[in-house]
């Protein structure tokens, strides 16, 4: 009898291949990290000027500069404060600035700015066939629109309120019924205050918009003439500096000891 030999079978296991740790969570944070400085980087470009200027300000001194632009504070730097004996400086600094418009020596002899009891005025100074504003339209023209952009950048770096005005000619509106001087007056300024707060000012920096009509003409004896037609944009004065925290001498640190302003101090 032949020999013979035992049958072996084989009997292979499927299975799941081998454990393969956790690079994909490090490729996924990678991911989101990168999705997160995209978004960072679109809102930093949607945002005004002195945002951006804060943020820059705060990569470069974390300690000192973006105190300044207003990072821990609402809008406004205390160092920028400006009283009546400093508007002076301010109406040279915001002439410096208007003077770099691109187009500024064909509206150069329409900005007008005067020292008050109220404060720093600016105003903008209409021609016969517009400037800022079109003859009869409460939109602002592209030259008002960069100059009203302009004033809102410079000016929101100011903890000072503002007042913004709008004035007409004593020629009578025909535009439409039941809208006259009064109206556009208003609308205008009004349309100046939601540019200038779209794009540099607080949403608290102005305190009045005014329109006065043709109540208060610059050239009285020339009631029609068209520089009565303007914009004012008033910067108040403020009656004192922002008052800076005492800190205390040992390691110039705030004394979180003190009791917060009209709550009783403990025996």
């Amino acid at each position: 009898m032949p020999d013979s030999r035992p049958i072996i079978i084989i009997k292979k296991k499927g299975g799941h291949g081998g454990h393969h740790g956790g690079a994909w969570k490090v490729a996924y944070a990678d991911f989101v990290t990168a999705m997160m400085a995209l978004f960072i980087v679109l809102w930093l470009l949607n945002t005004s000027k002195p945002v951006k200027e804060a943020v820059a300000g705060y990569f470069k001194d974390p300690s000192g500069t973006a105190n300044k632009m207003g990072s821990t504070k609402v809008g406004a730097a205390e160092a920028l404060a400006i009283t009546k004996d400093d508007m002076p400086k301010l109406k040279e600094e915001l002439e410096k600035a208007i003077s770099k418009v691109p187009n500024f020596d064909k509206i150069k002899d329409q900005i007008e700015m005067t020292i008050t009891p109220e404060g720093l005025r600016i105003e903008l100074l209409e021609t016969e066939t517009g400037t800022f504003f079109e003859v009869g339209n409460s939109s602002p023209s592209d030259n008002g629109k960069e100059l009203l952009l302009l004033l809102a950048q410079e000016l929101g770096k100011l903890p000072n309120h503002l007042s913004i005005e709008g004035h007409t000619d004593s020629k009578p509106y025909t535009g439409r019924r039941e809208y006259g001087n009064w109206e556009l007056s208003t609308d205008r300024a009004n349309a100046a205050r939601r540019l200038m707060q779209h794009d540099g000012l607080r949403s608290d920096q102005v305190s009045q918009v005014r329109g006065y009509a043709d109540q208060m003409l610059r050239t009285p004896a020339t009631p029609l003439d068209a520089s009565n037609r303007r914009i004012s944009v008033i910067v108040q004065n403020l009656e004192q500096k922002p008052e800076v925290p005492e800190k205390n001498k040992n390691n110039d640190k705030p004394d979180t000891n003190a009791p917060a302003p009209g709550v009783p101090k403990k025996n």
